[in-house]
């Protein structure tokens, strides 16, 4: 699923591009990766894709966010 909004930043929208979730949902700040069946890989893949990419972006997730199968990847806030 590609999702062209011009809301999103260039570092968000070139991790989905590259990151390419089958589901997810549009946040004020990112986007919550839906649908993940192997969670744990999932979030090493986006850390590692953000890292390796030095897109401004982090991955943040809750106990509650691992019943659905997801996690958030935000834009990180300018200090």
């Amino acid at each position: 699923m590609q999702q062209k909004d011009t809301l999103l930043s260039a570092d968000l929208q070139r991790f989905i591009d590259k990151f390419e979730p089958s589901k997810f949902k549009t946040l004020t700040r990112g986007i919550e990766v839906r649908g993940t069946n192997n969670l744990h890989q999932s979030i090493a893949g986006a850390k590692e894709l953000i890292e390796r990419l030095k897109l401004n972006l982090s991955v943040h997730h809750t106990a509650e966010m691992a019943l659905y199968g997801s996690f958030e990847v935000l834009s990180r806030q300018a200090p």
